[in-house]
């Protein structure tokens, strides 16, 4: 059995079956029969049953939202916004789908030569319990609507929120082997990969995780998607709105209790501004309103589990050992762990080094904009960046030295179905979302007709 433990009350609330080897080998062969099934019907068809899911999200957004703060502990504010933001994802691709798929004519020697864009067939999801809807949904939806059916595999402590997700689809009358859950361990995973039924994966995670997958993945010849980790940079620059630039940088680190790959981990203020702006993000911090998750008025609640509290705990730790000194919070109750902010970071502490997956912001300052730059690239990371002034075009002259994968300007690093969203270096590889992440999983085939 899997068990989902409330993070806020310590509670059990849900458990769910695990798959048994004879079920895995059931969704599998459920899934290969019906691909050849799905790939024949055309996209408007697919749209449709899209438009459905579209509503029966919007219509059970609360319901929905409540197993999402139950299994992981996110405000339940948060949890609707994150059902809704699915809904959108459904929409688009509806809308969007048939001229992303369109057959592309191309001038050549050929009396006629195209480019088609064809489904590959059955794809593995390995998805994260951070944004246990919409994390699934990014994946899922455009990977549909090019053609292809999926099995998933869920986070272990968000297996109900699996659970509704499947029951979703089959409601929106998707068949049943378009779309499976597969409620089963991580160790399931490389014999999955490897069978031969399955032509391709996608895995949000952990950097150990999108290792080991891409492994596999790649000794078999299948393509991979991978969103890793992020360690994003807020940088911060003396000629910002700086009340605007505090509400952003607050919301970019402690939404989900820091819980996001693209949240933002490091605050790089300008010298001249760093004491205002520093005074400004403490009082920020300290007028939060954290609690109870289902309450109504919480900004901020408990972490998903109490080992991620303890291993940031140590990340602080380790850090203020070595000289940091911590502004406001810092402190630890099981899975909850205060809102903290942490000044005099320096370059080799863990803060600054690794990614911290909770509500910690480390701080340094800069002075010129290139010792901005070099900053924000002194990372293994390279996912987004998001940087705060009044001036576009000095904005503009950064961005070409930017590793990263996205960056926003005066703006938090959000994901957006229009976009395309993805990292660099230990962040990944690939792109979802937008017309780049419904040709992830595509036989971009060329005809050639002489």
């Amino acid at each position: 059995m899997f068990k989902s433990i409330n993070p806020y009350t310590l509670e059990e609330v849900y458990s769910n079956v695990e798959f048994s080897n004879s079920d895995v080998e059931r969704a599998l062969v459920a899934a290969d029969s019906y691909a050849k099934v799905w790939r024949s019907k055309d996209v408007s068809e697919r749209s449709q049953l899209m438009l459905k899911l579209e509503a029966l999200l919007l219509n059970r957004k609360e319901d929905l939202a409540s197993v999402i703060t139950a299994e992981m502990g996110k405000p339940l504010k948060q949890a609707i916004a994150e059902v809704e933001k699915c809904a959108k994802v459904c929409r688009y691709y509806a809308e969007n789908a048939a001229g992303f798929l369109q057959t592309k004519l191309v001038d050549s020697n050929a009396s006629r030569s195209y480019v088609r864009y064809d489904p590959l067939g059955v794809i593995l999801g390995v998805m994260p319990w951070n944004y246990p809807f919409w994390q699934v949904f990014r994946f899922v939806v455009p990977t549909l609507m090019a053609g292809n059916v999926v099995i998933l595999k869920h986070a272990s402590n968000v297996m109900e929120c699996a659970r509704r997700i499947e029951r979703l689809f089959h409601e929106a009358d998707f068949d049943h082997g378009c779309y499976q859950n597969m409620p089963v361990r991580s160790d399931y995973i490389a014999d999955i990969i490897i069978d031969e039924r399955v032509k391709a994966v996608s895995l949000t995670g952990s950097g150990p995780a999108g290792s080991a997958v891409a492994a596999v993945a790649a000794k078999e010849i299948k393509k991979a998607v991978l969103e890793l980790g992020g360690n994003n940079a807020l940088v911060v620059f003396d000629d910002c709105d700086i009340e605007q630039a505090v509400k952003t940088c607050l919301d970019a680190r402690f939404q989900n209790a820091g819980q996001s790959c693209i949240a933002g981990k490091r605050l790089l203020i300008q010298e001249s501004i760093a004491e205002v702006f520093l005074n400004r993000m403490k009082e920020a911090i300290l007028a939060m309103k954290t609690g109870d998750p289902m309450a109504e008025d919480t900004e901020m609640a408990t972490m998903a589990r109490e080992d991620l509290a303890s291993e940031l705990e140590k990340q602080l730790s380790e850090s203020v050992a070595m000289g940091a000194r911590v502004l406001a919070g810092g402190k630890r109750n099981r899975a909850f762990f205060e809102p903290t902010l942490l000044v005099d970071v320096r370059k080799d502490m863990p803060v600054f080094k690794e990614e911290t997956f909770g509500p910690l912001l480390g701080v340094m300052t800069f002075s010129t904009d290139d010792e901005a730059v070099a900053l924000v690239n002194d990372t293994a990371f390279g996912l987004g960046t998001s940087v705060f002034t009044s001036d576009i075009r000095r904005a503009e002259r950064m961005i070409n030295d930017l590793n990263d994968g996205a960056v926003f300007v005066n703006e938090k690093v959000l994901s957006d179905p229009r976009l395309p969203f993805g990292g660099t270096k230990s962040s990944g590889y690939g792109r979802e979302l937008s017309v780049e992440g419904i040709h992830e999983f595509v036989n971009v085939k060329t005809v050639y007709i002489s």
